[in-house]
């Protein structure tokens, strides 16, 4: 695409210098040269100017072997702004705590991507596609202030 029609203002926030397509995913290629979305600057979570995206650390998560599902959404907060919570189904008959979780993610992440929070549930709510609904995650987390 070479830009908007008689609208440079979106070209500009759309495309780049060099021409890429700005879509809003955030992706790598791996070492075959596949593809992966992996997430969205949209839910992003910013703690202290800091960006943290929820993904990495949902896949880090998912290593412990007492986790079956995780989400990651941003958690208010009046001093950085968000923090990162977790949500987590743990495997059946698992005592896994909420320190252990976070001590897991604390050792593997930059000080900025720890897991501050963590909340167990039964199972992470998706919609028939399988993404996360970060929305109702949030909502349930914040309902709580």
């Amino acid at each position: 695409m070479r830009g908007y029609f008689k609208n440079p203002e979106a070209t500009g926030s759309t495309l780049d210098a060099e021409g890429w397509l700005r879509t809003g995913d955030l992706c790598y290629f791996d070492e075959d040269g596949y593809l992966f979305v992996v997430d969205r600057l949209k839910e992003l979570i910013k703690y202290k100017g800091y960006q943290v995206p929820p993904a990495e650390l949902e896949a880090l998560l998912l290593t412990h072997p007492e986790i079956t599902d995780a989400a990651v959404i941003p958690f208010p907060d009046k001093e950085v702004g968000q923090y990162p919570m977790a949500y987590v189904v743990r495997k059946a008959g698992s005592g896994l705590s909420e320190k252990a979780v976070m001590e897991f993610v604390g050792k593997q992440v930059a000080p900025y991507k720890k897991v501050r929070r963590v909340a167990f549930v039964k199972e992470i709510p998706k919609n028939p596609s399988g993404k996360i609904l970060r929305k109702d995650l949030i909502k349930l987390a914040t309902s709580k202030l």
